[in-house]
């Protein structure tokens, strides 16, 4: 799938000096999880899960919707770091390799929706020039749908180990959902885990229709 026209700055020289230390939920103990494409087992999954999970528009956009546009974007962190194993492998490069990592709250009225983890090479986004610092309180994902440049890779899907997520919204089993958007040498994987509020909003909004 084709991800529309954008411009993309050079990286700037800040991006070079910025290093995030390791934090508690983000910990090499919690085992990697395993990354599933479709089709799931139907019997174990219901259907309004499935739809939120392989949706393959923008969830971005999907988001703004059902919260009337009362949507927003919060970040948490940024910075160089050693990538997970888990995400060297989706990216093919070698475990312990070296990249810039982004954490956000998709927020709907306020509330922590989605938490999404973006990450690439070091290598490859300093070759692009993809300014992924300037983003602020900005969609990375709605950016990749409006470049034409990137093409997205399919979804794979797993419940996310609570001790990778924020310490506020940790819990067991909840659904995420992965998909890599490519542009000539540059990979960025983008996860996305949905959250209890979510699913609230989702539920009454159905209700309500």
């Amino acid at each position: 799938m084709q991800a529309g026209t954008g411009n993309h700055a050079k990286l700037g020289t800040s991006l070079a000096c910025n290093r995030i230390p390791t934090v508690p939920y983000e910990t090499s103990l919690a085992p990697s999880p395993y990354w599933q494409p479709q089709p799931l087992p139907t019997a174990s999954v219901d259907a309004s899960t499935l739809d939120w999970l392989f949706d393959e528009g923008s969830l971005t956009r999907r988001l703004t919707q059902l919260s009337a546009d009362q949507f927003c974007v919060t970040p948490l962190r940024e910075g160089w770091q050693i990538l997970r194993d888990d995400e060297c492998q989706a990216l093919g490069l070698a475990l312990g390799s070296e990249g810039w990592i982004r954490e956000v709250y998709l927020r709907g009225h306020d509330q922590p929706w989605v938490f999404a983890r973006s990450v690439a090479a070091r290598s490859a986004l300093e070759e692009d020039g993809l300014d992924l610092e300037t983003l602020g309180s900005r969609s990375l994902g709605e950016l990749l749908f409006c470049d034409r440049g990137f093409t997205r890779q399919a979804i794979e899907v797993c419940r996310y180990p609570a001790a990778w997520l924020p310490p506020e919204t940790a819990c067991d089993q909840l659904w995420a959902r992965r998909s890599r958007f490519d542009r000539g040498a540059l990979s960025v994987l983008v996860a996305e885990t949905f959250l209890p509020a979510l699913w609230q909003a989702a539920n009454i909004h159905q209700e309500n229709h």
